[in-house]
């Protein structure tokens, strides 16, 4: 009898380099931790610089390496400086992690154009800037892994939330026309999208340190395995969308 064989995802990412945006903390510095384990270069980026060191301390002390660059994820000179920061010190891009981000929970009367402003670059225009410099390396070699960490409100609206789940969906709907663009070229694109995470995210704009303490919301070491997951798939299976959520 023939027998079958069964793809499984890779166990490694040795000689990957990753780069990871808004990873001074939360799921973005867990993640990067977590790319590490399995062996990948890292780049990271945020604006807190004292954080990023210490971060590539942490990966460099388990035997991996990490360089950084510290800016704001919504500027044009972060994100070029930020991937040829890649190409310099490890010769190419192979993981993109589109994670850096803010959230506001305001009702639209509450919410100002410079709330507006903030999260559109935080979220979406971050992640434009980044996928924009990092995809014709990935087109040129031919491969390469772009995921963007949005959120369920992304999936579907709630109160309070408007602008920020318009920056969301725009993530989702970004990915989705760059899935339909960039997979001609070998290039896998996907969205993640999680439920509440326990981060610094939105506190004192929504969310208190009590209410994300006493909560059963993930931890970002848990959102970060999803997102490895994402990155280990065999070479002919993408992950497009992925929602993971906490069991409260």
């Amino acid at each position: 009898m023939e027998r079958t064989h069964t793809p499984r995802s890779a166990t490694s990412l040795t000689g990957k380099t990753a780069l990871v945006t808004g990873a001074s903390a939360g799921i973005g510095r867990a993640t990067a931790i977590a790319l590490a384990h399995h062996g990948a270069n890292l780049v990271v980026t945020a604006r807190r610089e004292d954080r990023l060191r210490q971060l590539c301390d942490h990966i460099e002390s388990t035997g991996a390496k990490a360089v950084f660059h510290a800016g704001d994820a919504s500027r044009d000179d972060t994100a070029r400086q930020t991937v040829a920061l890649a190409i310099a010190a490890f010769g190419h891009l192979d993981i993109l992690i589109n994670n850096a981000g803010a959230g506001n929970y305001k009702n639209l009367v509450d919410t100002t154009v410079e709330d507006y402003d903030t999260l559109m670059d935080a979220n979406m225009k971050s992640s434009f800037l980044f996928s924009r410099h990092a995809a014709p390396l990935m087109i040129e070699q031919r491969s390469g892994t772009i995921l963007f960490i949005s959120s369920v409100a992304g999936l579907q609206g709630a109160p309070g939330e408007s602008v920020y789940c318009a920056t969301k969906f725009a993530q989702a709907g970004f990915s989705q026309s760059l899935d339909a663009e960039l997979r001609k070229h070998n290039i896998k694109v996907g969205t993640i999208f999680p439920g509440g995470v326990k981060t610094e995210f939105a506190l004192g704009k929504g969310r208190t340190e009590e209410t994300i303490r006493n909560s059963t919301m993930m931890d970002p070491a848990e959102v970060a395995e999803a997102i490895v997951f994402a990155c280990l798939q065999p070479p002919n299976l993408r992950i497009p969308q992925m929602t993971i959520r906490h069991m409260g």
